[in-house]
């Protein structure tokens, strides 16, 4: 009896001492993990960009956003900026992204940034763009590291990545492009047949009438897989000011109706508008004939053009193209 009580002891030994080495070693584990976690979050990155090179050191905590896409991706990774600049339409937000900026500081609007207000916030980080803000590049940078896309709109894919980078969310970069992927794709496997429809996008302001060629939505229109009338490809510009002589122009299987207007504006929009939809040329057209003109919202079709309007304008092509 007392030498299987001693094997007894000895098993509960050799168990205890064996579960204290393999509780040092998940200890140990996680230290170093968290210690390289933390090293990652306190190191010195260099970050390229439209006008060269900035060092940010970490994961930046009170970042400026000085564009209406910059502002809607940076929502989109998980980022509540102190500051960011009005939106084209709103009060004083896009009413999308509202909820996620409560409390945040407007800072000027995007064609038009106020320095002072900036500086004020204590950034540790500023988000821009060179076609906006390439004049006052250096007097950000003396604010706070200041990283700029080249362009907006068009290439807000490639500026998720950017800012992603920026913020030192890399992974939450790749998670939001991996998952706009795979929408993409499914959508396209829906598509089917309807992928030969030919999508013309006409877009109404109060001072004049364009047809887009190169702009967010197109760029969105050909990666999911649909067409385009060949009156609106091959074209250099973003888009086309047009006179009523050009309406035939806007032709196609679908259209894709887009309409902007400042506040205070909105009266003049309509008269344009209504002026152009009642033209004879217009409702000639075998796309107006058909029934299949439809009126999008501009917001997220075009003017806000990131990551959550780029989600809802698909949103948009799944109900017109793949509920029927």
């Amino acid at each position: 009896m007392k030498r299987r009580w001693n094997r007894f002891y000895t098993l509960l030994s050799l168990l205890l001492v064996l579960s204290l080495a393999l509780t040092a070693c998940t200890t140990n584990e996680a230290d170093t993990g968290s210690k390289e976690k933390e090293k990652k979050s306190e190191a010195v990155r260099t970050v390229e960009h439209a006008m060269g090179k900035t060092e940010i050191k970490g994961t930046p905590e009170r970042v400026v956003v000085l564009t209406n896409e910059g502002t809607d991706i940076v929502v989109s990774m998980g980022v509540k900026p102190v500051g960011a600049v009005q939106s084209w339409i709103g009060d004083p937000f896009f009413d999308y992204i509202k909820d996620d900026l409560k409390e945040v500081k407007v800072v000027g609007d995007e064609l038009q940034p106020n320095l002072e207000t900036i500086a004020s916030l204590n950034p540790d980080l500023i988000i821009g763009t060179k076609v906006r803000h390439e004049k006052i590049y250096d007097k950000l940078s003396q604010i706070a590291p200041t990283v700029m896309s080249d362009y907006i709109g068009v290439t807000w894919k490639d500026n998720v990545a950017l800012y992603g980078e920026a913020l030192n969310k890399e992974e939450k970069a790749t998670q939001l492009m991996d998952d706009w992927n795979k929408r993409v794709a499914s959508f396209k496997e829906k598509l089917g047949e309807k992928a030969d429809t030919k999508v013309s996008i006409v877009r109404f302001l109060p001072d004049h009438t364009r047809i887009s060629y190169n702009m967010f939505p197109d760029a969105i229109i050909k990666e999911v897989g649909l067409s385009r009338p060949e009156s609106q490809t091959g074209k250099e510009d973003p888009y086309a000011k047009v006179t009523k002589e050009r309406i035939p122009e806007m032709d196609g299987d679908v259209m894709a109706v887009l309409s902007f207007a400042m506040e205070g504006q909105e009266k003049d929009l309509k008269s344009a508008q209504d002026e152009w939809m009642n033209d004879p040329l217009w409702k000639n057209l075998d796309v107006v004939k058909s029934g299949q003109v439809y009126e999008v919202n501009d917001v997220t079709w075009n003017t806000a053009g990131g990551y959550k309007a780029a989600n809802l304008m698909l949103d948009d092509l799944e109900k017109y193209f793949t509920s029927k």
